[in-house]
């Protein structure tokens, strides 16, 4: 028993070292490597697309910072698809400038959904062509002044999809919504840097990218419907050989759950899209990594595969062998006893490695992280404790049937509140 235990942990401990130990060359890349410098030939024209749900509270301020954008006003269209709204989104929207479309349907839920349909009516309207391309953000969204700028000159080296660096508007509201800064924080600093750096592909993460229309043009559309849109179309672009960008100096900030539920509701549905979009596209992945010799593909495939539950596997066994050996023989205390020293191990070396990450990312990142010095240096203890919280939310998502529903947003700032 004990041997199969030991065997059990180490084979664990190889698999997990052997398969993700290149985001800890990652970090390293991005420590000591060097961003490439983009310049623009040409100011391209975009439209914006913002999705929004009831958002009355937020519209107004990211539509108000796309307009003080230092890029020529005349080349960024605004348009709201205000998603079945029950609210003046709409009205408010209109009032700060937007062409807004009013969408209804109580059985297509969903920001991929809301987004075709939002392609739809450019088409229709004859505007479609005009644009080169075509800025997707969230109404909670705001822009730092020169984001456009920055996206437009990656968009215009080459890159048919661009995304960006992702800030927070309340990162000092609690440990909940540090958690969840920090993890895009992390995201944009040490996984997407590092992939441009070293020419691989990144990955859109939710909000503030850019698509070009030829893309848009191929796939007929937006055709992304799962409950993680996002990391589906990364997926389906990285298949199709479609090198996405990132811009380092485009920032953008958003608003993150601050209470438990809302962070709940929003990372299981997170969950349920991972599981769904591993179930569509995972075979797919995997034969690309040889077939197209990508390493994107790989890299991809480790980012939607469910490692979250196989931790969980090896710490339930560690776990019901102690319990078993509490109530049976006594020539069982000694492998209960390495069972426990086990299960002890695995939450203490992810808990080190999480803060190592979060305490890398709170000191580079330190002058762009909206909090004081004491917030900052707390939540870096509280960021691996807010993760380990996926796993009950993994758990759920496996079994429980999720619908895409709204995050409520509340936080009304301005742009000028972070370009101080």
């Amino acid at each position: 028993m004990r041997s199969f235990l030991d065997s059990i942990n180490l084979l664990l401990f190889i698999f997990f070292t052997v398969l993700y130990s290149y985001q800890l060359v990652y970090v390293f890349v991005s420590l000591f490597g060097k961003q490439k410098k983009f310049t623009a030939d040409k100011n391209h024209k975009y439209a914006v697309l913002i999705a929004a749900r009831n958002e009355r509270t937020v519209i107004s301020q990211l539509i108000e910072s796309i307009k003080k954008q230092k890029y020529p006003c005349e080349l960024c269209d605004i348009y709201v698809i205000a998603d079945n709204c029950t609210d003046d989104t709409a009205e408010i929207a209109k009032g700060a400038g937007a062409t807004v479309f009013c969408r209804e349907s109580k059985t297509h839920i969903g920001k991929g959904y809301a987004l075709n349909f939002g392609f739809k009516k450019l088409v229709e309207a004859g505007k479609f062509s005009q644009y080169d391309g075509f800025f997707v953000f969230d109404a909670d969204n705001l822009l730092d002044e020169n984001y456009i700028s920055e996206m437009n000159k990656v968009f215009s080296s080459g890159y048919k999809i661009v995304t960006s660096y992702r800030n927070s508007k309340n990162y000092d509201t609690n440990w909940i919504s540090a958690g969840s800064s920090l993890w895009f924080l992390r995201e944009a600093k040490y996984i997407n840097s590092s992939r441009m750096i070293l020419g691989t592909s990144c990955a859109i993460s939710g909000t503030g990218f850019l698509v070009s229309r030829k893309i848009i043009e191929k796939n007929r559309g937006w055709q992304y419907y799962l409950l993680t849109e996002d990391i589906e179309f990364s997926i389906d672009s990285v298949i199709k050989n479609e090198k996405i960008g990132y811009a380092a100096d485009a920032m953008l900030y958003d608003e993150q759950p601050y209470t438990f539920r809302d962070s709940w509701n929003q990372r299981i549905r997170w969950a349920k899209g991972f599981f769904q979009v591993f179930a569509a596209y995972g075979s797919k992945l995997f034969k690309s990594i040889f077939k197209n010799r990508s390493f994107a593909s790989y890299d991809m495939l480790m980012t939607i595969m469910p490692a979250m539950m196989l931790t969980l596997i090896g710490a339930v066994i560690n776990t019901s062998v102690v319990v078993y050996a509490m109530f049976n023989l006594p020539e069982m205390k000694l492998i209960a006893i390495t069972a426990a020293i086990a299960l002890f191990m695995t939450l203490f070396n992810f808990y080190a490695i999480l803060y190592f990450f979060g305490l890398i990312t709170t000191i580079t990142e330190w002058h762009k992280i909206n909090a004081s010095a004491g917030k900052k240096i707390l939540y870096t203890f509280t960021f691996p404790i807010f993760i380990f919280t996926y796993i009950p939310i993994s758990i759920a998502a496996l079994f429980k049937k999720i619908e895409w529903k709204p995050i409520r947003h509340s936080i009304a700032k301005n742009i000028e509140e972070f370009q101080k």
